[in-house]
């Protein structure tokens, strides 16, 4: 089991894609390369189109004699600078991180001031207009439990239950970035996007808290506000329970 930490920027998502560079494609490649074996990892997570990850998991199989934990270490030499190995380990050999009870934890950082600072411009979402984050987090409070999340959900994903428990969503902010943390057991394609895009149109006095609760009930896309931007987007921790 790898843990692995990755700019997105430049990658077209975790799943291997036809017209892109993927980290999936790049994890496979390097490590067979490595092990001198075909290698097809398994990911945890599979994050969209330019967005990061702190802590995503990818499991695979080998034959290969070198230590677990050296792995890292020597695939790490191999790997580009914007994906990188945190830990490496052996697991039992029936272990799909997509089969176990888990949580996931992924933040949204939104850059909120009058001119866009060129050094968050790959991990933020800009936006000069003032966010009411009181109004965020009063708002964030009505996603928490267990709902079905179908007006949060991109309308072509084709799933057979859109339910999902939300454990915990935080708004915070710091200076001059607003952050949204949104911790669950599962989420739904573009969902935490939506979520955050939502909150900033309750930020933004397009919506109220409260309208939260109706766009939830609705169960249509239409309902609920904009999927914000992949850059802003980063999956933080992912645990196993």
């Amino acid at each position: 089991m790898l843990k692995v930490a990755y700019d997105g920027t430049a990658y077209h998502g975790w799943q291997i894609q036809p017209n892109g560079e993927t980290i999936e494609g790049v994890l496979n490649r390097c490590l067979s390369e490595l092990l001198q074996e075909k290698i097809e990892v398994i990911g945890a997570s599979r994050t969209d189109s330019g967005v990061h990850a702190r802590e995503n998991i990818a499991v695979f199989d080998t034959d290969t004699l070198m230590p677990p934990k050296k792995v890292a270490y020597a695939l790490n030499a191999r790997l580009p600078e914007d994906i990188r190995i945190q830990k490496s380990d052996e697991v039992e050999a029936n272990f799909h991180p997509r089969h176990c009870d888990s949580r996931k934890t992924y933040e949204y950082r939104i850059y909120n001031a009058t001119f866009s600072m060129p050094v968050e411009r790959l991990y933020s979402y800009f936006t000069y207009v003032p966010m009411d984050v009181e109004k965020m987090r009063e708002a964030a409070g009505f996603f928490v439990g267990t709902h079905d999340f179908k007006s949060f959900c991109n309308a072509d994903t084709q799933v057979e239950n859109t339910v999902r428990q939300v454990e915990s969503v935080e708004v915070g902010k710091a200076d001059n970035v607003i952050t949204i943390r949104v911790t669950g057991r599962g989420f739904l394609y573009n969902m935490v996007r939506i979520m955050a895009g939502t909150l900033m149109e309750v930020g933004r006095g397009r919506l109220m808290p409260e309208d939260i609760v109706q766009i939830i009930e609705a169960k249509d896309r239409t309902a609920a506000g904009p999927t914000a931007p992949a850059c802003g987007l980063t999956l933080i921790k992912y645990e196993f329970l």
